[in-house]
Formats: C-alpha cells, structure tokens, sequence
C-alpha cells in the first residue's frame, strides 16, 4: 500500500535564497504555504506551482515541489494544459495582479469558466513591482505611480467581481499579515474541486507601501473587515457592535447597541448563494463599507478534465479505441520519392 510520507514545513522549503525586497509580504504567503502542505495529504511528487512574470512569479523557485517558470500572463493557460493532461497532479498558480489580470486576464477568465481543478493565488498589490511601479489594473483611480505621476484615470479591476463574473465556483479573500487566516483559506482551495481563486492583498513596501493598512493593521482592522463565516451573520467591529444588513439589495453597516437591529437583522453568510456572493464582492471600494475577507463563493460543479475524461470514456465505448496507423493510411495516400 503507498502511503503518503509524513512531512514537515522543511520539506517544501526549497535550497533557494529567497529574494524578495526587505518586509515584503510575498514572504509572509510562501511562510503560509509551506506550512500549510504538510497537513494536506499530497505527495510533493504530485504538487506542481505554476507562474509568470512578476515578483510572485518566483514563488516556484522557493516551493521544493515540481515548478514552472512561463512567460508574461501565461500561467493559468500552461497550468491549465498540464492539468488537463495530468488530472492526477494537484496544480497551483502564483500570479499577480499585473501579470494575473491585465496580459493574463483572459487566460484568467476562461480558466476560471471551465472550470479547470487549478488553485490560483493572486498577490494583489495594486502596483507593478517587478518593473518598478508602475499601475497594474488594480491600481486605485488617482494612484500616483511611475506611469501615471499625474494620476491614474482607469478604474481598477474588483478581483473578486471578475472571478464571480468568469463564474469561478471558489472565489476568496486573505490579507498577508493575518497568517492563521491565510492558512484557513489556503487550506479550504487546496480541497476544493475546480478552480479555486484566492486574492491575497499584499503590501508592496517599496512602490505602494501601506496600500491595504487599513484592513491590516491592528488599530483599525478590526472597524474595517468582516470575516466571513458560512452560516454565521456578517458582525464585526473591536467591540463586535455592528453589522452588515440589506437595505434592498444594498449592504448597509448598521449598529447592534442602539436597540434598533440585533443580529436578527443582519446578513447570514452562504457560500452557495450567488447573488450575495456578488454584492459582497462589490463592497470593495465602497467608502463606509467593511471590507470581506474569507470565502465568499463554494459550490461544487463537475470540473472540465473531469467532463473530458468521461466524454473520452463514453466516444470510446461507442466507437471502440481507434488505431492511429490506420487513420494515416485510410482512404487516397500517395508515396514522395
């Protein structure tokens, strides 16, 4: 009987230096990763990380797991075509918010459409950090970076909004400096069947440093994110005082020590409920509005090398197995001397 080695943190730390710019928080996702991997029963023979370009895209290098290093945007495509051909192989995607969601982006999408058994984590730092700063489609209207010193005009890209809209069936938040959440998360895509895609707000302490402190810093994370907990109703605050109800279909923070609303009130997360998986995704952005973190959207739907293998299966019981030699040489062929 094979049996799965017993591994610890060690054993997925590669011979590499890692080098990431100094308070990075890329280093707090690899620290995450590798001590999460232990517990999730796989082989590392069968643990493959897929990437582009960008700093995230070293991520491969510092994992002792099988590793592929692509080209600009291309991860999701290449991670796709290796777990179409090996479904057995449990493949991730470390992309960023550069190479991830602008050359990348339709990869992205129709990855996430197929739904292709991929764990795909976004290190979203609202900037191009590998090229030295300039915006990336995340960036925040009015950032100023080194493409755009009088302002960014686009408006940037939800992460959360486009998984929900290419119809990922695992859609979640995590934050760089809340290890034992990111662990939480990480662990909850690694047993999901299908796409899995999880936006990390990393900080990018050289070209946008303090872009997410507002959700990560003790003094005011704590007013400023909602954890969700599927089943449970959206509450939050330091004092656990206030809540997230719907006024319509508009999320609304309301208080719970005014004798107006109780808990009653209030928002009960579901994960399978699409609709509301949308509107918490869209409370990005919205000043007055907590930010969510946690799993937003889990449903399971047969994934495409799943549907694949059974479409093989099915034409090969109809049809029998074909012989390629004879396909070659059936009907007219000519010999070239």
């Amino acid at each position: 009987m094979n049996t799965i080695p017993i591994y610890t943190t060690k054993d997925f730390q590669s011979d590499q230096d890692v080098r990431w710019c100094p308070g990075c928080g890329d280093y707090s996702i690899l620290a995450q990763t590798q001590r999460v991997f232990p517990e999730l029963g796989i082989p590392k023979e069968k643990v493959v990380f897929v990437s582009g370009i960008g700093c995230s895209s070293r991520f491969p290098y510092y994992m002792n797991t099988y590793g592929f290093h692509g080209i600009h945007g291309r991860a999701a495509a290449i991670a796709s075509g290796l777990k179409i051909a090996r479904p057995d192989l449990s493949v991730w995607v470390a992309t960023g918010d550069g190479d991830g969601m602008s050359i990348g982006g339709n990869h992205f999408i129709h990855a996430c459409r197929r739904n292709i058994g991929l764990k795909i984590l976004l290190f979203n730092n609202q900037i191009y950090g590998l090229t030295k700063g300039q915006f990336s489609p995340t960036s925040l209207q009015g950032q100023v970076t080194k493409s755009t010193p009088f302002g960014n005009i686009d408006h940037p890209f939800n992460p959360l909004s486009l998984a929900l809209g290419a119809q990922a069936t695992f859609v979640a938040r995590t934050l760089d400096r809340d290890p034992k959440h990111m662990q939480t998360v990480i662990k909850r895509a690694a047993a999901h069947n299908g796409t899995a895609f999880v936006e990390i707000y990393q900080n990018c302490n050289v070209f946008n440093d303090g872009a997410f402190e507002l959700w990560t810093e003790k003094d005011s994370k704590d007013d400023n994110v909602v954890v969700l907990e599927n089943g449970k109703p959206l509450i939050f605050g330091k004092n656990k005082d206030k809540g997230i109800r719907l006024n319509g279909f508009t999320p609304e923070v309301v208080s719970l020590t005014d004798g107006k609303y109780t808990t009653g009130d209030l928002i009960v997360h579901n994960e399978k409920d699409s609709m509301l998986a949308f509107i918490l995704a869209g409370m990005s952005g919205i000043p007055n509005l907590p930010r969510p973190v946690g799993v937003v959207y889990a449903v399971e739907k047969p994934t495409y090398e799943q549907l694949m293998q059974s479409q093989i299966d099915e034409v090969a019981t109809k049809k029998r197995t074909g012989d390629l030699e004879k396909l070659f040489n059936r009907g007219e062929t000519w010999e070239v001397k």
